[in-house]
């Protein structure tokens, strides 16, 4: 062979050694980058091109699918009361993509989760066409209507949790939306989109997991667990060293009192009639970082996963001893989700054990079979037993003498603090109403815990108080849970 044919041949060669190794290079390296690309729309064709399996609240399910006409997406996905389970569900769109427990488990719902891999096969040899699995919930229905119900018009969020497992029972957002209503790709779900995007309600917010509010004094219970655990009070009946009024350290400022009797008071009735003072004063002797420490066992500055994620809680590491003081009664730069006070509640509830908050059960295959359980996880231990036991008997004298008298429930022992949360500049803004409870039977055990926020509502900025707004939610919603368990 002579030299220009062998140089030929050796180019041809090379040529053909990289277009092997870009092949294999686009088929192995590059494969899922490729088919995840928002530009594939090939992959959004093959996630459409079958009925979705669904999402399941006690065995019944909350979602569906059904032929669209006229597109090259077979299936749109639908959903029954769209807007009470928004929250929970998600949303999944043709044109707009997905969301929450849509989007976490879509290779489940979808089918094409490798642990599906069996079923699928088996399917080519028996014709029987691809389908999804299911999302099975912890949702509890009568909990999730009673809150959804409750709230109605308002602006708020309910999160209500089973002490004893960390299951999430109710997970409601208002205003929500229909996610039915853009699940496809005609004109009309465009319009939809852009009206809900556009809305000055944000409806499209998760605000039980992906909004923060100042606490206000439903954070107390944190402090209050911070003093006992550290052994700045030791009986909750004994007088405390609180002056009024009580300046905030290294400052002039008088911290402001809306109860009556707060001077030397008690932890116990501090808390009943919920004195700024006491606890401002509870806050600064504990110190900002011992605080930061109760604060974060129970949760704050962490992000949660349920698997939903929720945006941290937070409580500031850096400020000084009169942040310190204010942030201990809720305000400053304090700021949680009601997931995160449902939290706060359950671990008092569970007498000091703080449970993974989870609101999947279990994945199922087609036919069925569980792919994978959740087994209940503990999260951490904030309080010992015989402090969180000193704080429920302040929750419950909350309820019994205090500002949460309309949380009472007949036959059954509730304890709870109430919350009115200023925000704004100069606290011009009508304050959020906050009530937090668990409801204990009489066997000891506690089924349920609760969170609510109100953040507006039709009531004059007057009347807006966390026992008149927020507590009747919450006891609407713990009797049913009661009533699933009777």
């Amino acid at each position: 062979m002579n030299k220009p044919l062998r140089r030929i041949s050796l180019f041809c060669g090379l040529l053909v050694l990289a277009l092997l190794i870009r092949t294999n290079w686009l088929q192995y390296v590059q494969a899922e980058e490729l088919s995840t690309r928002k530009e594939n729309r090939r992959v959004q064709i093959a996630q459409y091109a079958t009925e979705r399996g669904n999402i399941i609240v006690e065995g019944q399910p909350i979602t569906g699918s059904k032929i669209t006409d006229g597109s090259d997406f077979k299936f749109k996905r639908t959903y029954l009361d769209g807007p009470l389970w928004a929250p929970v569900t998600g949303y999944a769109s043709q044109a707009f993509g997905s969301t929450q427990l849509e989007n976490i488990d879509d290779g489940i719902l979808t089918g094409n989760d490798d642990r599906l891999f069996f079923d699928r096969t088996i399917g080519m040899f028996t014709g029987e066409k691809k389908q999804g699995g299911n999302v099975v919930t912890t949702l509890n229905a009568a909990a999730q209507k009673a809150a959804y119900q409750q709230l109605g018009t308002k602006k708020g969020a309910v999160a209500a949790i089973d002490p004893s497992t960390g299951a999430i029972l109710a997970l409601v957002s208002t205003p929500s939306y229909d996610p039915s209503s853009f699940a496809g790709f005609s004109k009309d779900d465009g319009k939809a989109w852009r009206d809900l995007n556009n809305s000055e309600d944000k409806n499209l917010v998760n605000r039980a997991l992906r909004e923060t509010y100042p606490p206000g004094s439903t954070f107390k219970v944190v402090t209050a667990s911070a003093a006992l655990e550290n052994g700045v009070v030791t009986d909750i009946d004994a007088p405390t060293d609180t002056p009024e009024p009580y300046i905030l350290p290294g400052t002039k400022t008088p911290m402001v009192n809306h109860a009556n009797g707060c001077e030397k008071s008690s932890l116990n009735n501090a808390l009943r009639v919920s004195c700024n003072s006491v606890f401002a004063n509870m806050g600064d002797k504990v110190g900002r970082d011992k605080m930061v420490d109760m604060a974060q066992k129970f949760g704050f500055n962490n992000t949660i996963d349920t698997p939903v994620r929720a945006f941290a809680s937070v409580y500031d590491k850096t400020m000084g001893r009169d942040g310190n003081a204010q942030s201990s009664i809720g305000q400053f730069n304090t700021a949680a989700t009601p997931l995160q006070m449902a939290m706060v509640t359950a671990a008092i509830a569970n007498d000091g054990k703080l449970m993974k908050p989870y609101m999947v059960d279990q994945l199922t295959a087609p036919n069925l079979d569980v792919i994978e359980k959740h087994e209940p996880q503990e999260m951490s231990r904030p309080v010992s037993a015989a402090t969180a036991q000193k704080v429920q008997q302040m929750m419950v004298n909350v309820v019994e003498n205090g500002t949460g008298t309309p949380a009472k429930i007949k036959g059954v022992t509730v304890g709870g603090k109430t919350g009115t949360a200023q925000h704004g500049e100069k606290n011009a803004k009508r304050p959020y109403a906050w009530f937090i409870s668990y409801a204990k039977l009489p066997n000891g055990s506690s089924p349920v815990a609760v969170a609510v926020v109100v953040e507006d509502s039709d009531a004059s900025r007057e009347d807006i108080t966390g026992g008149g707004l927020a507590a009747p939610v919450a006891k609407a919603v713990m009797e049913a849970v009661l009533k699933t368990k009777g």
